[in-house]
């Protein structure tokens, strides 16, 4: 008995855990504005999670600044202006492009641009040794024995004469 006893309760505190903070819109709008803005602004802590999906308490404090944000009537610009100046250009996902940044953008066409150079130079020095190269002492031991069974028209592979 004490042992379903402990199941119900253990099971009762599980809804607890899997609730999820309903937050009231007077308008449809708003709450589209602040799904989008929550999709869109990244948690400083977890780096590559938006703070829609991150529980940490920076997040959690992001999500209600907001959601004040948004019911005082700003727009997604305001918002996202307000979430950089006080967290720095990394909670939003598309970095602007500044001289600080501008690797960000710069440093995938370098690195395609040097593979690029890299497998044409490795190209052209293949082909450039094999013009350039003599035959080796296989290709001449192999010519030596071609020679050899050219100048005996007698013997034929498989074939001996006493």
């Amino acid at each position: 008995m004490r042992l379903i006893t402990m199941l119900l309760c253990f099971v009762w505190c599980l809804q607890l855990w899997a609730t999820e903070e309903i937050l009231p819109f007077s308008d449809p709008t708003q709450q589209a504005l602040f799904r989008e803005l929550t999709h869109e602004l990244r948690c400083p802590k977890c780096q590559n999670q938006n703070i829609a999906d991150s529980h940490a308490v920076v997040a959690v404090d992001m999500r209600r600044k907001t959601y004040e944000l948004v019911q005082q009537g700003q727009n997604k610009d305001q918002v996202i202006d307000y979430m950089k100046t006080r967290y720095g250009d990394f909670v939003h996902y598309k970095p602007p492009v500044q001289w600080s940044t501008i690797w960000l953008w710069l440093l995938p066409a370098l690195l395609l641009f040097g593979m690029l150079i890299f497998v044409l130079q490795k190209n052209r020095q293949q082909q450039t040794s094999v013009i350039e190269t003599e035959p080796s002492s296989l290709d001449a031991e192999l010519q030596a024995m071609i020679d050899e069974v050219a100048t005996k028209p007698d013997t034929v592979a498989g074939d001996k004469k006493p």
